[in-house]
């Protein structure tokens, strides 16, 4: 009850922060709302032990422009949570050529145990809580091409969890790719370094999505697997495909 009691009130304050961070000068500012529910075969994350290994689905949220909101609702298609993510993002700079992007949250991660007590066995599900800070800077080489790296730092609030997560990525993308007409193809490889307290590896993850303009479908696909690691895992080789609806508009302050 508490901890629904804190998503609310964390999803409250971020949504009255956002807009509030929206300043207005002379001319009216537009701000944007866009929401996305994604339906995948296999729930993955790129912090193994963080991966579901099941069919999944999750439900983004994002308001604001500068400054926006994102919180993220991951679900097992069963209906169990996954994972609940409130991701504050911040646009530090924005040109034709550079944007770097600085983002925090404060997230929540769901695991189904088993315990036993009396004799008695029963599934209870465990919560445990992260707090993230990472940094996504990008350079476009042309509207096909770009380099991008993420500096991502995690720490985790219970003391039986992994405290301190470091990842170093290096994340190239090949976008605008045709397929046919109106329909394009976005592909993003990434080879990263992980830590996890006295633990570490390297992770190979892309990803392939296709969409077609002005069409609210679309189509991914999502593979990782690690080149050399010692961190425990359930899972080798993870991938999925996953088909999501997304829907954007944008709205002006009332005065």
């Amino acid at each position: 009850m508490k901890i629904n009691k804190l998503i609310a009130l964390l999803l409250c304050i971020g949504l009255f922060q956002t807009l509030a961070a929206q300043t207005d000068q002379e001319e009216v500012k537009i701000n944007n709302f866009a929401a996305s529910v994604l339906v995948q075969t296999n729930g993955i994350s790129t912090i193994p032990n963080l991966s579901l290994g099941k069919p999944a689905f999750t439900f983004d949220l994002k308001v604001g422009r500068k400054l926006s909101f994102e919180p993220q609702f991951r679900f097992a298609l069963t209906g169990k949570p996954w994972a609940i993510v409130f991701w504050w993002r911040y646009n530090a700079v924005s040109t034709n050529k550079f944007r770097l992007d600085l983002s925090t949250n404060y997230s929540f991660s769901y695991k189904t145990i088993t315990v036993t007590t009396v004799g008695e066995t029963r599934e209870l599900i465990r919560t445990t809580r992260y707090l993230v800070g990472a940094a996504a800077p990008e350079y476009f080489v042309n509207k096909y091409f770009s380099l991008g790296a993420y500096i991502f730092y995690s720490h985790g609030i219970e003391k039986f969890i992994t405290r301190n997560t470091i990842m170093l990525s290096f994340r190239p993308s090949l976008s605008n790719i045709p397929i046919a007409k109106d329909i394009t193809a976005r592909f993003n490889p990434e080879i990263y370094h992980l830590s996890m307290d006295d633990k570490e590896g390297v992770f190979f993850n892309a990803r392939l999505s296709i969409n077609r303009n002005n069409f609210p479908f679309s189509l991914s696909a999502l593979l990782n697997k690690p080149v050399k690691s010692n961190i425990p895992s359930e899972y080798d080789l993870l991938w999925n495909v996953g088909l999501s609806y997304t829907f954007s508009n944008k709205y002006i302050k009332a005065r």
